[in-house]
């Protein structure tokens, strides 16, 4: 028994990771379950069986890619700013063009438009943790108000005006977002 669930549960794993890939290289309305299937070495009949639909699909793969997210940008210490700059933009660097591509879609797909508030819930809560002592001493709305602009430095649109639009460097970013950083955390390395 064991062995058929291993079975079924790489099957199933393989399926995730190549509509991950489908998606990050096309529109999710140009995306297809043949694509799907035929890149995971699986009939389409095995994706509905295992998945429903198209939205379950997604809906695993969204799951997926945000615990992806999560592994290097949860392992920044609060108050650690060059820690949580590095993180931003390795996570950035490998996903940012693919988020902001499903950014630009979420008005068109309730199914974006969800995975795309639960990544901005976990943007602020991840924010609120890093930047925990910078925001432990504020109240109120000096508090909500010094949280917004941190995320809002933090975000992929910053990266993208930095990075794809003004054509810096990586290195050249991160040393952007440490000086854009340092006046609202009081940080001056």
């Amino acid at each position: 028994m064991t062995a058929r669930a291993d079975a079924a549960q790489a099957t199933a794993d393989r399926i995730v990771d190549a509509a991950i890939d489908v998606f990050w290289e096309r529109p999710s309305h140009e995306m297809s379950l043949e694509q799907v299937a035929r890149r995971a070495g699986v009939t389409k009949q095995t994706v509905l069986r295992r998945f429903g639909s198209k939205a379950g699909l997604f809906a695993a793969a969204a799951e997926r890619s945000m615990d992806r997210a999560r592994v290097g940008r949860d392992d920044v210490e609060p108050g650690d700013l060059p820690g949580a700059v590095a993180a931003l933009v390795t996570h950035y660097e490998q996903l940012g063009d693919g988020v902001l591509r499903m950014l630009a879609e979420e008005e068109r797909n309730p199914g974006l438009r969800e995975v795309a508030d639960q990544g901005r819930a976990y943007h602020v809560s991840w924010c609120r943790r890093v930047f925990r002592p910078t925001l432990s001493g504020l109240r109120g709305a000096g508090r909500n108000r010094r949280l917004a602009q941190l995320v809002a430095v933090c975000d992929v649109y910053t990266w993208k005006l930095l990075r794809r639009d003004r054509g810096l460097s990586r290195p050249q970013t991160e040393t952007a977002l440490l000086e854009l950083l340092q006046p609202l955390t009081g940080d001056s390395r």
